[in-house]
């Protein structure tokens, strides 16, 4: 037997595998001292598997080829992360029954030092195969190593082997007794080959799953209104749970004949964006405070709608009585510094309506209250801002006051100009859309041109009143021509 304890007579022992005294009950007994802390522990170069190990000082015990301990016994924190270390190695080692031989070469190689110090039992690399059958032993019954009796004879008090089963976390395990474990005689070998054939099967692959089941907890959603969920993310989650649960309620979801799936993640949250985008998920908008992820459960097309397409934007066309126009100079955009005169513009604010978008943008560009009239026109174009299409109102608005107060972080210069000026610019010349907004805005003021002014609305579906736009004039008279 390696190691150098082949020659020494074995005590007796009531164990099925008795064996010879430690290194430290032997540097005792020969009255060697221990050494400095600094100086307890050498690790020479290791050498590869299979390569014989180098030579070795007398009374040091054998962990694998080229790394020899001089130490009594390593701590307590380092016997229990070694163990655990060799017990995770060998439980996926046999998760194939492939692997099992690769498994028993690994473990006499790299799991013989932390068995020995976990086990009470010096290993060297010719007794692996006991040592893995004790390993596959404690895993089925860890308080066995709790319940065992004080190793005295190896070296080790009571107190010591108190203390390791404590660093193991075995501390206050019921005892068992040996022979309701193992048996006697031909039954016991029975029974552990039993245990260990049970160890290397399947069973312990599902054991071992079920250990490592993340928990599963209960996703908050409400239904839409075409046959799909949305899953509103609040309370913070661990993202493997979040996984998990998105698994579990895809998979039921799945079988309730669900379709589209819909994941609204505060920004707070965005640690669960992995998780969603693993399981399938796919960007569908954002906003300024949440991410909204949608999935398509069947295995089709998805006819999920997508993101909103066009911006909304408008244009106010302002005359006082002098036939002046209002008019402004930008100090940012494609027009900066270029000395252009132009009508004010802006986009319209996420739920706010066409006229009420018109209103605001005027006063907060010259300061001029105004009062909507009518929508003259409207300009669609595509790929206009961030590849979003583009709607353009143009809207007429009749002034309530007169005192410019220009917006000083956007606007350069504002005053009113005679209308005529205003046309007069190479640039109105040049700019179809502008020569057009003038043209129909003054067959508007000094013509019979009718746009389209809003009326309220309710809808069949829901409360809320909309606006719908129409050409009201002509409107009344088809109506009264029809009556006729």
């Amino acid at each position: 037997m390696n190691g150098g304890h082949a020659s020494e007579a074995r005590p007796p022992s009531r164990r099925r595998f008795p064996v010879p005294p430690g290194p430290g009950q032997q540097r005792r007994r020969r009255g060697a001292t221990r050494p400095p802390p600094t100086h307890r522990r050498t690790c020479p170069n290791r050498s590869h598997a299979g390569s014989r190990a180098a030579p070795h000082a007398p009374g040091s015990r054998t962990l694998h080829p080229g790394h020899t301990d001089t130490s009594d016994h390593a701590g307590p924190y380092t016997s229990r992360r070694r163990l655990a270390g060799s017990c995770c190695h060998l439980l996926h080692a046999t998760t194939s029954s492939r692997r099992i031989k690769r498994a028993g070469d690994a473990l006499s190689r790299m799991a013989a030092h932390s068995l020995s110090l976990s086990l009470s039992l010096p290993i060297t690399r010719s007794r692996a195969p006991l040592a893995l059958r004790r390993l596959l032993l404690l895993l089925l019954n860890p308080c066995r190593l709790a319940a065992a009796p004080p190793q005295t004879h190896r070296g080790l008090s009571s107190a010591a082997a108190s203390s390791r089963a404590r660093a193991l976390g075995l501390a206050g395990c019921p005892p068992r007794p040996r022979a309701a474990l193992l048996g006697t005689g031909g039954a016991g070998r029975r029974r552990r080959g039993e245990l260990v054939r049970r160890a290397m099967s399947g069973s312990t692959n599902s054991t071992v799953a079920a250990e490592l089941t993340v928990p599963v907890e209960q996703l908050p959603f409400v239904n839409d209104k075409h046959g799909g969920v949305i899953i509103e993310m609040v309370v913070p989650m661990d993202p493997g749970v979040f996984s998990a649960s998105l698994k579990a309620a895809l998979a039921k979801w799945r079988e309730q004949g669900i379709r589209g799936v819909w994941i609204k993640l505060p920004i707070t949250l965005s640690n669960l964006i992995t998780p969603a985008v693993e399981e399938g998920f796919w960007y569908h908008h954002a906003e300024e405070t949440y991410l909204m992820l949608a999935y398509w459960l069947p295995n089709t097309t998805h006819t999920l709608p997508v993101n909103a397409t066009h911006r909304v934007g408008v244009g106010a066309f302002i005359m006082n009585d002098k036939r002046e126009v209002l008019v402004v100079q930008e100090k940012s955009g494609v027009l900066r510094g270029l000395g252009v005169w132009k009508f004010p513009t802006g986009v319209v604010e996420p739920g706010e309506d066409i006229n009420v978008g018109a209103v605001r943008e005027v006063k907060e560009e010259t300061g001029i209250d105004a009062e909507f009239v009518e929508v003259l026109a409207f300009r669609q174009s595509h790929k206009s801002f961030f590849e979003k299409s583009d709607l353009f109102f143009v809207c007429l608005l009749r002034p309530l006051s007169y005192d410019i107060t220009k917006q000083d972080s956007e606007i350069e210069a504002c005053q009113w100009m005679p209308v005529e000026e205003f046309a007069a610019q190479p640039f109105v010349q040049k700019h179809e859309l502008v020569k057009y907004i003038l043209e129909v805005s003054l067959a508007k003021v000094d013509k019979e041109y009718a746009g389209f002014s809003p009326i309220s609305i309710k809808s069949a579906f829901t409360d809320k009143l909309s606006l719908f736009y129409l050409n009201r004039r002509d409107l009344d008279r088809a109506s009264g021509s029809s009556k006729q």
